[in-house]
């Protein structure tokens, strides 16, 4: 492989090393699952924005009906937020991250009910490997499972994936010109930031002035997963081959593991860190795809692009 046919890879390890902080993040934040998600949003909004403009002037106004399915896709975007913010608290970053990755799986299953499209032999056969993996990570088996209450972490994330994957297929049929990604995302986080204000003060766990560092974890939450970290992934992923591109993507879990484990001290027992790494395989046997199909290999914080996914 030449210089030049590094650069994709090297920027889509970039991107999900960006992606991989975002747990990290969230915990050094050190504020609610509903006050997480909220400014999460609102600090990434004036970029999302200048981008969604610059778009707008370059190829014009979107279709008719595509705005409405981005709105209804942020609703979703909340939720899913929410729940993978409240899992990272019960289970750690590092595993909360590799639970939210369950989606890979999971959109493919709604696909098959929602929508009739039907499963790939991939899928069928990644989706039990994923939850053992899951079982693994619940602390169900084996003894000194990490987090404060690693089931309700496990249901957390679960329930994660399941409105992440809602969140794909709807955007995904609200971004039909490929050209133009930063627009329905820009739409689905300004609802998914009134969302999550709304559900926060029903819950009664949002603060509105979280206090300094808390603002600065804030921000580079929003900076490195919800911009930077999806602009260098949907740049890059078009121009590496399927294979290649799941392989790369797992650096965002096993990243988020890794760097829980040394930034926040986290200690996942050996049957958690199994169950990960079983996961881990499950996304990749449901994502690699032979040379002539287009990548997809979603990620949990990074926004999709068409049919791809992106937590």
């Amino acid at each position: 492989m030449t210089r030049g046919s590094n650069r994709p890879v090297l920027i889509a390890a970039t991107g999900a090393l960006c992606i991989a902080f975002s747990a990290i993040f969230v915990r050094l934040a050190d504020v609610s699952p509903s006050t997480a998600a909220v400014y999460r949003c609102v600090y990434a909004l004036p970029a999302l924005g200048a981008l969604a403009l610059w778009e707008r002037r370059r190829y014009g106004p979107r279709g008719a009906g595509q705005q409405r399915l981005a709105l209804i896709a942020g609703l979703l975007f909340a939720a899913d937020l929410i729940f993978w913010h409240n899992a990272i608290d019960y289970v750690g970053a590092g595993l909360a991250t590799v639970l939210g990755n369950t989606q890979v799986v999971l959109v493919g299953l709604l696909a098959w009910l929602v929508l009739g499209e039907k499963p790939s032999a991939r899928l069928l056969l990644a989706t039990p490997v994923v939850m053992v993996g899951v079982v693994f990570i619940s602390g169900v088996v084996g003894e000194g499972a990490y987090g404060s209450n690693p089931a309700l972490g496990v249901l957390y994330g679960v329930l994660t994936g399941i409105a992440y994957s809602g969140f794909i297929l709807i955007l995904r049929q609200g971004n039909k010109d490929i050209r133009r990604p930063a627009g329905p995302l820009f739409d689905a986080t300004l609802v998914a930031a009134l969302a999550s204000t709304a559900a926060g003060s029903a819950l009664g766990d949002l603060t509105l002035e979280p206090v300094w560092p808390s603002h600065g974890w804030l921000i580079a939450l929003a900076l490195s997963s919800q911009v930077l970290g999806w602009l260098l992934i949907s740049v890059s992923l078009p121009r590496l081959p399927a294979a290649l591109t799941s392989v790369v993507l797992t650096l965002q879990p096993l990243g988020s593991v890794l760097l829980g484990i040394v930034l926040l001290g986290e200690e996942p027992s050996g049957v958690q860190l199994a169950g990960g790494a079983v996961v881990v395989a499950g996304l990749i046997v449901a994502t690699v795809r032979r040379p002539d199909r287009a990548p997809v290999a979603p990620l949990e914080g990074a926004p999709p692009e068409s049919g791809q996914a992106g937590g």
